[in-house]
């Protein structure tokens, strides 16, 4: 975690150009849209913003952030898949989850992620706190980071960084305020051989029931609309798993019955014999 991570003068310009909440840009994977929006093209948005991108590709940034964190020979994201400029509105929350990782263009390993928050006010009481943890199926601590203003975090991309926030609960008097913040990530050609395993999108793990809905306890109002939204959230999630498996079904039984399939493996046939005889 570094604070005044960027000159005073250029963390305002950006703060000042961010770009306004688009609803086109808060669609979610199924067409819905929902309370965070997303600007993905930095170089676009404003001058700042292309002065910003300019030393995030450096040379002289990649050795830097290399040298801090350990991991050599870094690959800066010119599409910036699924970075940006993220805004997220009151109601918002992320739950704790690990990145997808391989670039699903360059197919390179992602290995960092960097953000940069640009919240000129901000109380840990609004929820919104980037929180990691250690193992979200087991644990329900976390160590938090609070989003205030040219506070950048740094961390490794593994299939062990979980990371989210809680829900953004705004008092009355500061609706209008939204989370704000810049997320980049970075890449490698290659990685450790014990840290490679096969491609996969986000995962995310909902969040548990709140501690203090127990026995007895009469359900509020807003207790209500709490669970409804987190059986809404773990719907969605199945549902997506479920599609997601079906297209992988589909391809595989497209595989399954091409040609090429049949004939090698009436090719390999006896390979298979011997070595089934061997066993």
């Amino acid at each position: 975690m570094i604070d005044g991570f960027l000159d005073h003068g250029l963390c305002q310009e950006v703060h000042d150009a961010f770009p306004a909440f688009s609803d086109e840009r808060a669609r979610n994977e199924f067409g819905e849209t929902g309370g965070k929006s997303v600007y993905e093209n930095l170089p676009k948005i404003a001058p700042c913003y292309a002065r910003l991108d300019k030393v995030f590709r450096s040379r002289e940034f990649l050795h830097w952030l290399s040298q801090a964190t350990g991991i050599p020979e870094l690959l800066y994201d010119r599409d910036y898949v699924g970075g940006g400029t993220h805004e997220n509105r009151d109601g918002q929350e992320l739950d704790p989850h690990v990145d997808f990782n391989y670039h699903p263009k360059q197919r390179w390993h992602r290995r960092l992620n960097l953000i940069l928050f640009l919240n000129k006010q901000w109380d840990d009481s609004w929820g919104g706190s980037l929180q990691l943890h250690l193992d979200p199926w087991t644990d329900a601590s976390a160590k938090t980071v609070q989003p205030v203003f040219n506070r950048c975090i740094v961390f490794e991309t593994s299939e062990r960084s979980w990371h989210g926030f809680p829900k953004i609960r705004l008092p009355a008097d500061c609706q209008e305020t939204t989370r704000k913040s810049v997320a980049v990530y970075f890449y490698t050609k290659e990685r450790p051989r014990e840290e490679v395993v096969p491609e996969h999108g986000t995962y995310y793990v909902p969040r548990r029931m709140p501690d203090h809905l127990q026995a007895g306890y009469t359900l509020t109002d807003a207790d209500v609309a709490e669970l409804g939204g987190l059986l809404a959230r773990r719907d969605r999630q199945i549902r997506y798993e479920r599609e997601h498996e079906r297209e992988l079904r589909t391809v595989f039984a497209a595989m399954i019955e091409s040609p090429s399939f049949r004939i090698g493996r009436a090719l390999t046939w006896p390979l298979r014999k011997v070595r089934d005889l061997l066993r």
